[in-house]
């Protein structure tokens, strides 16, 4: 390689970043740039089939990592298949940088040209262009900070031909943006605030406590089991943080419309909950079906007041949520349990001896209840095993794993989008790559990205991929049917996806038995390869979010 080169100085950059793992796509307005990265001590490049999976697969690491994710893609259609994947990573505020390729300055026609920054703007990530050699090493400076200020997709350019230039002379060395971003500490609670808050808690006959991504990030855990001690409430979490409660006799499971039936009941006994670092999207109340936002106090460094187009809470205690909740404890008595008139823990029990949903569907031979098919997983699979669970209709079975912690489990679903099951796992297993990642994910989804598979074995991962299968697409088939509208667009067939895994290298099985889950967990687990069970579920259960959803068409 010539050197004292762009795009050299830039990989140098994004090295002084700490970045030794990056997922991308080769071509040629990338190339270059991730040779030279590729080549230093340490660095790990995930090569992928599609770009798709690489911005996909950066976004899971990020989340289990808590590192600025990366990728890269060339330019014009390297991009434009990033935007769904970006658009997602948007939603849930995870911060990636995106090194792409642009098409040349210098050039008058290139076959590859797009407006970038359109594309890039729609998804809601940050169109970070580079145009300077002077400024090239800047920018990567720029785009990290960015993305880590802000918690978003930063999609850093530069021209082909620009990263073939002499790099600027006689810079300074690179200070990385871990070293210059504010270290502003946690906000500490106002005693007013604290004063005010707990005086409501006093006064309620019923709490839950609602624990998000900000109270596990903030290390408030033991301070909210805490709390529900002090006022007799019950604890739970927002869905990305399945777990967080994990073995506390007062755990009644994730909020939200994939809530258990008996925390379901639990919320509709509750007059106050009291929301932990949780920004209280319309899926963690259900559409209010579970509580109000006038039922809320919300615990916050920086609340969001509205979203998803509603106030979150009437009640705000704006602080760091451990200080916060550390306060409301000392506040409310340092120790002194209040009695309450309703049996928590009883609660507790049912969500975790119960089935999460009592409906009764006629089930046809030769297929499971995809709720048996959750349950046989459950109680199964080794809680150690990683879990990530996909979007779509299966999601809702998916979530009722028990006994695992909430480090083990990773979703993405903010932006409503099936198909990055897959990639997501693959994320998961490259951020701990001693551990054995379980995937469960809808047929359809899988589907979406199956050439990934070949980037499973060619880098070795260890992911058990449990499809439940209902031959369609289940959301789809079940709003149709509410519709009176024909469902055969929608269905397509079992396939033979065990066959589809084993022409890539894995392991495929389709699963007659749920017995045989004991023998077959024991035989991944000491073994070197990924692995494919295919379970055929009946297309007439519904998840409960789905009937719903469909009794509201009616």
């Amino acid at each position: 390689m010539p050197d004292g080169r762009v795009y050299q100085a830039v990989a140098d950059a994004f090295y002084e970043e700490g970045v030794r793992t990056v997922f991308g796509l080769t071509g040629d307005g990338n190339m270059h740039w991730e040779a030279a990265l590729s080549a230093k001590p340490g660095v790990r490049s995930i090569h992928v089939r599609h770009e798709h999976a690489a911005c996909a697969m950066a976004t899971a690491y990020a989340v289990a990592t808590g590192e600025v994710g990366v990728a890269s893609v060339t330019c014009g259609p390297g991009l434009t298949q990033l935007s769904t994947a970006l658009a997602t990573a948007v939603q849930a505020r995870v911060p990636l940088v995106v090194f792409c390729g642009e098409d040349p300055i210098d050039a008058s026609w290139y076959n590859q040209r797009i407006d970038h920054g359109a594309v890039v703007n729609a998804t809601g990530a940050i169109y970070l262009p580079a145009r300077s050699p002077r400024l090239a090493v800047h920018h990567v400076l720029e785009a990290f900070l960015t993305a880590r200020s802000r918690s978003l997709p930063v999609v850093l350019t530069m021209p082909l031909d620009m990263q073939q230039k002499p790099a600027a002379q006689g810079a300074v060395a690179y200070v990385p943006s871990r070293s210059i971003a504010p270290k502003t500490g946690p906000r500490y609670p106002h005693p007013d605030a604290v004063k005010a808050a707990a005086e409501r808690i006093r006064t309620a006959r019923r709490v839950v406590l609602v624990a998000g991504r900000g109270a596990k990030a903030a290390g408030a855990v033991e301070a909210c089991k805490r709390l529900a001690e002090l006022c007799d409430g019950a604890l739970s979490v927002s869905l990305p943080v399945r777990g967080l409660f994990n073995g506390h006799p007062r755990d009644i499971g994730v909020s939200g419309g994939f809530a258990h039936e008996a925390a379901r009941e639990a919320f509709g006994e509750a007059d106050l909950i009291v929301a932990v670092g949780t920004s209280l999207t319309q899926h963690t109340s259900d559409l209010n079906l579970l509580f109000r936002p006038d039922q809320v106090i919300q615990i916050d460094a920086d609340p969001p007041v509205m979203k998803h187009g509603q106030v979150t809470a009437t009640h705000h205690l704006t602080a760091d949520a451990r200080l916060a909740v550390e306060a409301l404890c000392a506040e409310l008595g340092n120790g002194q349990a209040r009695a309450s008139d309703w049996d928590v823990e009883a609660y507790s029990r049912r969500v975790h001896s119960e089935p999460p949903d009592s409906t009764e569907y006629a089930v046809a031979p030769g297929v499971f209840d995809p709720r048996d098919v959750a349950a046989a997983l459950s109680a199964h699979a080794p809680k150690t095993w990683a879990h990530v669970g996909s979007a779509g209709h299966c999601a809702y079975f998916a979530t009722h794993l028990y006994g695992r912690e909430a480090d083990n489990f990773l979703t993405i679903r903010e932006f409503g989008a099936i198909g990055n099951g897959l990639s997501y796992a693959m994320g998961r297993w490259a951020a701990r790559p001693d551990q054995p990642v379980m995937l469960t994910e809808g047929d359809g989804g899988f589907l979406m990205h199956i050439q990934e598979l070949e980037t499973v074995v060619r880098h070795g991962m260890k992911i058990l991929i449990c499809i439940f299968n209902d031959g369609a697409f289940g959301s789809e088939i079940h709003k149709l049917r509410a519709d009176g509208v024909s469902d055969d667009g929608a269905i397509f067939g079992f396939g033979d996806l065990a066959g589809i895994a084993r022409g890539f290298g894995l392991d495929g099985h389709v699963i007659g038995d749920l017995d045989e889950i004991p023998e077959l967990a024991a035989a991944f687990e000491a073994g070197n390869r990924s692995a494919l069970w295919d379970f055929r579920v009946s297309d007439q259960v519904m998840a409960p979010t789905m009937r719903r959803a469909v009794g509201n068409r009616r």
